[in-house]
């Protein structure tokens, strides 16, 4: 069974930013896998289909950790068993980069994980691009994306689909440079 954690920030005024690409991910996942809820006790929404659970916590992005935790405290998930999927603007809107453990590099979703968990589980980075000042960052990650970019983003989410079932070798078949 595998794990996979889209992340985000709960409700409808943080829907379509950026920094939810990790949600509609696995948006995207639970529509095209069938996946049904299954419970909401975990600090976050949790579906599942076969072999898959999806999670989506509901603690706001800087503590995601807590609820994956539960969530793979209760399943008993090895580390190499959960998949996060979350926005990087390190990487051009529309890139996917796939790794295994690391650093947060500055994500607070990913350091809250780490903290709880340790960070020896894969990533499925997404890039959503970065602004011009770095003062900025806070206000763009928290930015809807334009329709455009919404559109260029969403046609990797078929590439991800694919790369959960053989995560190990998804940085070679299925990585995408950009929009």
């Amino acid at each position: 069974m595998k794990l996979i954690v889209g992340l985000g920030n709960p409700g409808k005024k943080y829907e379509l930013n950026r920094h939810n690409v990790g949600f509609l991910a696995v948006d995207y996942l639970i529509d095209k896998f069938n996946a049904s809820k299954i419970s909401s006790k975990f600090k976050g929404e949790l579906f599942k289909s076969g072999e898959y659970l999806f999670l989506k916590p509901s603690t706001f992005m800087n503590l995601s950790g807590e609820s994956v935790v539960l969530v793979k405290n209760f399943y008993k998930f090895d580390n190499k068993d959960i998949i996060v999927i979350h926005d990087d603007i390190d990487l051009k809107l529309g890139a996917l980069r796939f790794k295994r453990g690391g650093s947060s590099g500055g994500h607070n979703g990913l350091k809250s994980i780490d903290a709880h968990i340790g960070n020896d589980y894969y990533r499925i980075r997404i890039g959503v691009g970065r602004p011009e000042k770095k003062e900025e960052v806070i206000n763009y990650v928290l930015s809807d994306f334009s329709k455009e970019e919404l559109e260029c983003i969403r046609k990797n989410f078929e590439n991800i689909k694919k790369a959960i079932d053989d995560i190990e070798n998804a940085a070679s078949k299925y990585s995408k440079k950009q929009c």
